[in-house]
């Protein structure tokens, strides 16, 4: 069941000025349209059919986590999701490997010009792991293409995704089920309590990051505030560099120069 990495989410207070800030940091922002849950989205898309989605609400979502997390942290990274060839097959290995996940679940939005567009899609009640996002009507309606594509700042795509987690272990057994490889690589600071597993999806790489206080506050502290998931993001650019934070929302991002 080949997986890339279909989009990240980032969970933001103000979607216009999201969109403004995020044009400034060199991205292409496109309108994305309205969901029935009382949310609304712009995206950022890549040529390598990836794309961030930066999404709002218009009004309380409670038993939404994405919205809880906004509410009680910020905004910021939320979550992110992997495009399996097919949803059915990859809610099957997850199962047979006893990872509990809620799908198929119906997903759909409204575009501006009035089309809508459609999705399935599998969630697993602790996002250490990512969702799976299986498209209904033609992807490029959820994703466009062409010039949308193209960015200022040379950015071509997704190059990998952090992920902040608290039982290096148990996640790193619940990747391997979800993606049916065995890690790439592992490490961390011995005598610390930093750890780091990694896995490979062809050019993309999703790491799994633990680690104490004295190791990593940061890691920690978005551990404390925003649960485990998405920690930062990286891009494949011309050049490496730190995107400003603040422009970002609170998102973590940085460019790595691709070869």
């Amino acid at each position: 069941m080949p997986l890339s990495i279909d989009h990240i989410v980032i969970a933001v207070t103000d979607l216009d000025q999201a969109v403004a800030d995020y044009e400034t940091l060199g991205f292409t922002v496109l309108e994305g349209g309205e969901h029935p849950r009382g949310s609304c989205n712009a995206l950022v898309a890549f040529e390598d059919g990836a794309y961030l989605e930066i999404i709002a609400f218009s009004r309380p979502v409670p038993d939404f986590r994405w919205w809880r997390v906004l509410d009680q942290a910020g905004s910021g990274l939320v979550d992110y999701a992997l495009l399996p060839d097919s949803l059915d097959e990859g809610l099957a290995r997850a199962r047979a490997g006893g990872i509990e996940i809620e799908g198929p679940i119906d997903g759909a939005r409204l575009q501006p010009d009035g089309v809508r567009l459609a999705w399935r899609s599998a969630r697993p009640p602790e996002p250490d792991i990512p969702f799976l996002v299986e498209d209904v009507t033609p992807r490029a309606l959820r994703v466009p293409e062409g010039a949308a594509r193209r960015h200022a700042n040379g950015v071509t795509g997704v190059a990998g995704v952090t992920v902040a987690v608290r039982d290096l272990a148990v996640s790193t057994a619940r990747y391997r089920t979800l993606l049916g490889v065995a890690p790439a690589s592992s490490g961390g600071v011995p005598g610390l309590g930093f750890g780091l597993v990694q896995f490979r999806l062809e050019r993309q790489t999703l790491s799994l990051a633990e680690g104490r206080a004295e190791a990593c506050e940061g890691l920690t502290r978005h551990l404390g505030r925003r649960g485990q998931g998405a920690y930062a993001i990286s891009f494949y650019g011309p050049s490496d560099k730190v995107l400003d934070r603040g422009l970002a929302h609170g998102a973590r991002l940085e460019i790595v120069r691709s070869f």
